[in-house]
């Protein structure tokens, strides 16, 4: 365990409870305005994911459900006449894929330099940022439908790219603002509001389909995005330095905590020692295993409890969110139970990152060798998908909180490569599954996207378990810059003269 870490001492219970009776700690606000963002953030990463298959005209296809007699590769939602939930446009499996696939492009272009310029000019304009103008994109994606398929990837494209500045922000705030063993909980916070989103958005999306159009699963999560950004801006500060109404006490805690982990130097991460570092490689691969279980899921799950589980658009929109609900909840558990043992000394960091990629990764990937031989079982796929995703909530304190162990002082530029690198399974998940289901869309084809996805996250595990670290790196020392030799110069002129007058 690093000393840097085990140095620290607290003046009162870490637990994010008030330090001054009757008050509300400011990191506390911090943790719940984390929590919103990510809800936030990921409500317009997966909305599409329902929407589309009310966008879509239906085409032939292979499903045998009692569900779906109208068998249709894109948007079958019972055995009644094609519902009419707004204009269909025939968009193909390719075009589909290229529209959930959109976000994850221009998600990907801007996760790596979010992480500098939050460092550099603080995270609370860059998220406002991207909050109003992923409304107004979002606002008007309808319009851009009745114009082509291809506007339609292009908002996407331009909303992931707003959104790709929103994570590795929130890790530079939370490098800011909370004390090292209390960052399993707030950790939890990211992983349970994109959860949470998830679980809002996709029977809600269903809902307001059957019930309003799909146009206003559009129109009404904008207006929603909009209000939080005024929220963000009411209550959210970049340090608690320059939180105006935060105690001495709480403002003393916190940066006492950090110990000499925290710089106050702003400067670029060693890129050479940074990716030469066998402890955060690993965490990269195993970083990249959470994030194509996650995008694989998040992107397919409505098509494969819709086309291929045969389960109608509301049932599916509430079926898919079942899985990341446990995530969401085992989330705050297996972060509870992390910052418990560590508070404890029970374990080592190196130790608790390590032993718990079993829950995180290993397991998952038992479940999901398991389920294209059970296919005959929808109920069944269900389940093992929602304990699939449960036991993942374990990466609040594997893949998601390492960054912070590693190298408190450029945490944010290091999530901000891992999102990079971790958001191509975004579009290659869809281009995965697109491949598979080309000719026919049956739990046969889908066997094959399982497997492989079930040998990512158990590689991507066992990786992080041989070379992974919870150590501070020595990379993480931030230098003092020098004294500037104007001083230096300034006393040797001064001898000098003093010489002269001798």
């Amino acid at each position: 365990m690093s000393p840097r870490f085990t140095a620290i001492t607290t003046p009162t219970n870490a637990s994010l409870s008030p330090i001054v009776t009757g008050s509300i700690p400011k990191r506390l606000i911090v943790a719940v305005m984390i929590f919103i963002a990510c809800l936030t953030s990921f409500m317009l990463r997966v909305n599409m994911s329902i929407n589309l298959l009310a966008m879509v005209q239906p085409t032939t296809g292979n499903s045998t459900s009692a569900v779906n007699v109208t068998t249709d590769n894109a948007t079958t939602f019972s055995s009644d006449p094609v519902a009419n939930y707004g204009p269909r446009y025939a968009w193909g499996q390719r075009t589909q894929s290229n529209i959930l696939g959109a976000y994850f492009y221009g998600y990907l272009l801007t996760s790596l330099p979010a992480g500098l310029l939050a460092e550099r000019y603080g995270p609370k304009a860059l998220v406002t940022s991207s909050f109003v103008g992923s409304a107004v994109v979002t606002a008007v994606t309808p319009a851009l439908a009745a114009y082509s398929a291809w506007a339609v990837i292009g908002s996407r494209a331009l909303i992931g790219l707003l959104a790709g500045f929103v994570y590795p922000t929130l890790h530079n705030l939370i490098s800011r603002w909370i004390p090292p063993n209390e960052r399993g909980k707030v950790i939890a916070c990211i992983s349970g509001g994109s959860t949470f989103g998830t679980v809002l958005t996709w029977p809600i999306a269903g809902i307001l389909t059957e019930k309003l159009g799909w146009a206003y699963s559009f129109y009404l999560p904008a207006v929603f995005v909009l209000l939080i950004a005024i929220l963000w801006v009411a209550l959210i500060e970049d340090s608690p330095a320059e939180h105006k109404s935060i105690t001495p006490t709480e403002r003393q805690f916190i940066e006492e905590s950090f110990g000499d982990t925290i710089s106050k130097t702003k400067t670029f991460p060693p890129y050479k020692q940074v990716f030469t570092s066998l402890p955060y490689l690993a965490l990269l691969v195993l970083h990249y295993g959470n994030f194509w279980g996650m995008n694989f899921f998040i992107t397919q799950t409505p098509k494969f409890m819709n086309e291929v589980l045969g389960f109608k658009l509301a049932n599916a929109g509430f079926l898919s969110s079942l899985p990341y609900m446990a995530r969401m909840f085992s989330g705050f558990f297996f972060g509870f139970i992390g910052d418990l043992i560590r508070q404890k000394n029970l374990l080592s960091t190196t130790a608790i990152r390590k032993s718990f990629c079993l829950f995180s990764h290993l397991i998952p990937a038992v479940f999901l060798i398991i389920i294209p031989f059970v296919g005959q079982d929808p109920l069944v796929c269900v389940g093992l998908i929602v304990s699939c995703l449960g036991f993942n909530g374990a990466s609040t304190i594997t893949n998601l909180v390492n960054a912070q162990d590693l190298a408190p002082n450029f945490a944010a530029t290091l999530y901000g490569f891992m999102n990079f690198l971790g958001t191509t399974a975004g579009f290659l998940a869809p281009m995965l599954v697109a491949y598979f289901t080309a000719e026919k869309n049956t739990m046969y084809e889908w066997r094959n996207v399982f497997l492989i996805s079930a040998a990512i996250y158990a590689v991507s595990g066992t990786i992080f378990i041989i070379f992974g670290s919870g150590k501070v790196q020595k990379w993480n020392d931030v230098k003092p810059k020098a004294d500037p030799p104007t001083t230096t110069n300034s006393s040797h002129n001064d001898e000098c003269c003093e010489s002269k007058r001798k």
